[in-house]
């Protein structure tokens, strides 16, 4: 019995000294000490040694137990350190290098585009007003001149919450929560940037826009004025050449109410296949606020008049930018955000 537990000590650290790898160490635990391994199996064939010689029997196998767990903690250890070291030889950094180089990041297209037109119309003295995106049907149609039934509730296809709530279908909305809270006092002249939604998803409409929508309520205030602002301000955006012209239309919130066209930024007027050969691009709706929608709002309208108007922040920057598919704005393409200058 003492002659075996002698070879299997030798032939225990043999096969310690011989392995070089984490998983072997760990197949050598198993074999000589796990619930079958063979110093496991020696402990447990006490019962075949002479009583006389059981003590000293058991002493050698603890002895040997003891040894082997310790050298293979030890050995354990080494193999750790060893890893170590190759993993961080091989993570090993040279600190003189340059480093990396960032791509330096840049506003959205839309966002530039929205600072700018805030930036101009800021200048010519309006203030920005903000609202809530879900709004009352009173603010978002009533209040405009578009009670229940109208047919121009028609072409805004929008997103209802509830039969009284939706998500709101244009800016328009701040401009009676405005005057409202600001009626009877003179002036108002506010713009009113900010996200709309309609069921409209084509190459140059989104469920999700931007809109601008400004508003002038004052003593005296006439089409002339309104021209006047929307002159500087195309000016402003697209160059100082440019020209503008007023098309009759139809607006329930205003009247007389016009489209507003922009001399083609492609060939200055003359015609081409961007602008249908016409020399104009349309860029935004406009016109004088219509007379109920003052009297809902507080403000006389045999005492003062106003002027609103409204555009498409994507609009503007499909124009500007020369994007043709407004769901380029959407898709995080990297190389439509790089090629906006």
């Amino acid at each position: 019995m003492h002659e075996n537990i002698e070879k299997l000590q030798i032939k225990f650290r043999e096969a310690i000294e011989n392995t070089g790898d984490l998983s072997q160490l760990e197949n050598i635990r198993i074999q000589y000490l796990g619930k079958k391994g063979e110093i496991t199996l020696l402990m447990r064939s006490m019962n075949q040694v002479p009583v006389d010689q059981r003590p000293i029997f058991g002493k050698r196998v603890n002895e040997l137990k003891k040894l082997a767990e310790e050298m293979l903690e030890h050995k354990k250890s080494q193999l750790h350190s060893v890893h170590s070291e190759k993993r961080w030889e091989k993570e090993r950094l040279d600190v003189t290098l340059p480093g990396r180089p960032f791509e330096i990041g840049k506003k959205h297209p839309l966002t530039m585009v929205l600072e700018e037109i805030e930036e101009i119309f800021t200048c010519m003295g309006f203030k920005i007003a903000e609202g809530p995106d879900v709004e009352l049907d009173y603010y978002n149609f009533e209040a405009l001149n578009m009670p229940k039934e109208h047919p121009a509730r028609d072409m805004q296809d929008s997103f209802y919450i509830n039969p009284e709530i939706l998500l709101r279908t244009h800016t328009s909305p701040v401009q009676i929560r405005t005057m409202q809270a600001q009626a009877p006092e003179l002036p108002v002249r506010i713009i009113a940037p900010g996200k709309a939604y309609r069921r409209d998803d084509d190459v140059t409409h989104s469920p999700m826009f931007h809109q601008v929508e400004g508003l002038v309520v004052d003593k005296g205030i006439s089409l002339a004025d309104l021209k006047g602002t929307l002159l500087l301000f195309a000016q402003e955006m697209f160059g100082k050449e440019r020209e503008i012209r007023l098309r009759p239309s139809f607006f329930p919130f205003t009247e007389p109410s016009a489209e507003v066209d922009i001399s083609c930024i492609i060939c200055d007027g003359k015609g081409c296949r961007i602008c249908g050969e016409t020399g104009w691009l349309e860029i935004l709706g406009s016109g004088m606020v219509h007379p109920k929608v003052l009297e809902i709002s507080g403000y006389n309208p045999e005492e003062v008049t106003g002027y609103a108007f409204g555009m498409g922040v994507e609009r503007i920057a499909m124009l500007k930018y020369g994007i043709d598919d407004i769901r380029l704005f959407y898709i995080n393409d990297l190389r439509m955000l790089r090629n906006v200058k």
